[in-house]
């Protein structure tokens, strides 16, 4: 007798290994993206007159007015760039009030 051939997976055995492969870029790339992006949102909503911060660009400047749509830089004396709120990369140093640790402080 000639050996059986082997029967063809179910449809649903063969979505398992996509659904799997989804599931781990989901934990490894989506999530932590989603956390970074709320994160940099958070900051940027907290920034504050005299907060020191880079562009993505790498301008060092200290913040001089904020608005919804912009944020003034001051970069050198009498030297002021308006950029958008997406371009600030990270707060360099935050000025805190008096017995508060700086933010850029507290997460070295």
């Amino acid at each position: 007798m000639p050996p059986q051939p082997a029967a063809a997976p179910g449809p649903l055995a063969m979505l398992v290994p996509f659904a799997m492969m989804f599931l781990i870029f989901y934990v490894l790339v989506f999530r932590p993206q989603a956390k970074a992006r709320k994160e940099h949102e958070g900051m940027v909503k907290n920034l504050k007159k005299h907060d020191e911060v880079v562009t993505s660009g790498g301008l060092f400047g200290t913040v001089v007015n904020v608005k919804p749509e912009s944020i003034t830089l001051r970069i050198d004396e009498n030297v002021r760039v308006e950029v958008e709120p997406s371009a600030i990369a990270r707060l360099v140093k935050s000025k805190a009030k008096a017995g508060e640790p700086a933010l850029a402080e507290t997460r070295k």
